[in-house]
Parts: structure tokens; sequence; C-alpha cells
């Protein structure tokens, strides 16, 4: 389900220096964050949400000092908690825009937790999960989406740990609308954190971020300039998943349950994978998590796009119907019953 957001018919209400807050933003030089940043930034001023009614709410990393730099409310949390956060938030007032901000570490591993049931409830607000696949404010340790072998100060003989997937999470956990875009494309990632906004219900978005000090080039195998037309596909619901040079367009194909490659002369699509983001089953979005290099070209874009009720509207429908029967409480009747201050 898309929320029907207002969006200005002429031109944006807000610019988006608007949502510069004028703290000095110290990142590295070069890092994939400012890119997020000022894309994050001008999708805002797309829109006539009042800015009062932003929130980005964060953990620890550098990812998440993504508050500090936002001309709007935040909320700076503790360690992994900030799903944590955003979900008393999103309980208590619908009128809210808000933004989780995490990173791979501060996401997957302490905050693994309360980012999985945050999905699984599907409560209405976005999350960012900036993966540069090592852990960068603390000055390069592996993370837990580092490759196995990575060899790091924490991890100097490679680490012999299997990486999570986060999109697998996200999957598992079944939220409503899951993507993965790439820090060096500000109009896809645009696109994505769009569609985000206008999703009603959990919104999970991997992005590929690059730390230029700790792990530079991570993912360049994949999205580098001289690589990415050949590892790399795009996600279109309806269409086939056609990547590849001109002169070597190649497509995925199921043969039962396994992908394979296949030539693509342009125009045949008959026994190719259609890419559907709305089936209710996590069967096929799950299979593209599993296209990975160097087998496969690596998917972006939209996963998975469904509707389902969320946890906040379930919860005050709830309050509001026990309400009706019952009467509102008082915290007098609170305190003073007996069951209160009586153990069976």
């Amino acid at each position: 389900m898309e929320i029907d957001l207002p969006v200005s018919a002429s031109r944006p209400k807000y610019t988006k220096n608007d949502f510069v807050s004028g703290a000095e933003v110290r990142w590295c030089p070069g890092c994939g964050d400012y890119s997020i940043l000022g894309t994050v930034q001008q999708t805002l001023a797309k829109f006539e949400i009042p800015r009062e009614n932003y929130v980005f709410v964060s953990g620890i990393g550098c990812s998440s000092r993504f508050p500090y730099y936002m001309n709007t409310y935040g909320f700076h949390t503790i360690h992994g908690r900030a799903p944590t956060v955003a979900t008393g938030l999103r309980c208590v007032n619908k009128d809210l825009s808000i933004w989780v901000i995490t990173g791979d570490g501060d996401g997957l591993s302490i905050g693994g937790n309360h980012i999985l049931h945050a999905m699984r409830r599907n409560l209405n607000f976005n999350i960012l999960l900036v993966n540069n696949q090592i852990y960068g404010l603390t000055k390069g340790q592996y993370s837990p989406t580092s490759p196995a072998g990575k060899v790091t100060k924490s991890s100097p003989y490679g680490s012999i740990e299997h990486p999570i997937n986060p999109l697998c999470l996200a999957i598992a956990s079944e939220a409503t609308f899951i993507a993965r875009t790439l820090d060096t494309d500000p109009r896809h990632m645009g696109a994505m954190f769009e569609r985000a906004m206008r999703h009603k219900g959990v919104s999970f978005i991997e992005i590929y971020q690059n730390c230029i000090i700790f792990n530079d080039k991570a993912h360049a195998p994949v999205t580098g300039r001289d690589t990415r037309e050949d590892r790399m596909v795009y996600l279109e619901h309806g269409k086939p998943l056609v990547f590849g040079r001109p002169d070597n367009k190649r497509a995925i194909r199921l043969n039962g349950l396994h992908p394979e490659i296949v030539p693509f002369d342009g125009k045949t699509t008959q026994n190719l994978l259609i890419h559907d983001e709305t089936d209710p089953r996590p069967n096929h979005a799950y299979l593209l998590t599993q296209l990975v290099y160097p087998d496969f070209p690596v998917p972006f874009g939209v996963f998975r796009c469904v509707e389902k009720p969320t946890y906040d509207d379930l919860m005050n429908n709830q309050i509001a119907e026990i309400t009706k029967k019952k009467g509102p409480g008082t915290l007098k009747t609170l305190l003073y019953d007996n069951s209160t201050w009586t153990v069976p």
C-alpha cells in the first residue's frame, strides 16, 4: 500500500538546504555517507510534509551521526537500539515521518534483535542500513557483513565467520518493503527513498557504501565503473532480469529452483525470471538475495513491496476498542487496583 503523500505541483515547498542543519559534517573526505545524506535531504524536499514532522533516529557508528546533520528532530540513541526508540515514537504519534539510520555493525550485531522485531511487527517507519562491511567508527574491525577471510585489526589472520546477508534477514522477518541501492547512484537512491516514504509499513533499504579509510572499494568488484554493467542488475517490476553490455546482454532464468544465466536477444522473455515485487510469498524475493557475485549479477532495486496491517494501527485500534467498552482508565485506578499489589 502506498501512502498518498502531498507533493508540490509546481515546485517543492522546501529545498535541499532547508534540511541542512548547519552542523559541521564530520565524516572522512570521500565517505559515501555524504552522498546518502545529500540524497535524503533532496528527497524530503520533494514533499510538503512539515519539517517538524520528520524524526531521524540513529544508534552508534559513522552513519549514526546523521541526526546532527538534518534540520529536523532527531535522536542519537545507544548502540543498536534505534528501532526501539523509533517504535515508541511511532506508537504515540501517527503524524511523524520516522527514519532509522543504522549501519551493518550497529544494526546487525548488537542491534540485530531490535531490527528483526521492528520488521516482524511491520511498524510504519523507514530503516536505512548503511553497509560498508566494516566497523569504521572504531577504526577497522570486521563486521557482521565482512566476507569470510577478511583481514582486519580484529581478524589479523582472516575472519572465520560467515557474513550476514541483510536482505535475507529482512525477508525472514517478512518486512513489507525491501530494497537495495548504492551510494554512487544518487538517482537510484532517491527513487528508493521516495518509494519507502510512500509505503505504509516498515521499509528496509540496504545501501552499499564505501568506507574510504578502512575498507576502500569493498563493493568495487560489483559496482565499479568498469564492472557494473556485467555484475549489477536493476530490478524492474514485471520485467525480466537483464544485464550486461550492449553487445553481450544476458538474463536470468530458473532451471527448476536454481537460477542460471542465459543469453538475451532483447526480445524473447519466455522462460526468463520475471520480477514480481508484489508477490505476497517471500520465496521470489529470497531467491533474488541468492544472486551474489561472482556467480551472478547482484540485484539492486525493490525486492518486495506488499501490504500488511501495521503494528501501530493494530495497537491503536485495539486501545480504541477497549476504551469504548470499558471507558478511559485513570492512573489512580491502576495504582489502587488489587492486582497491582497482590501476588497470587
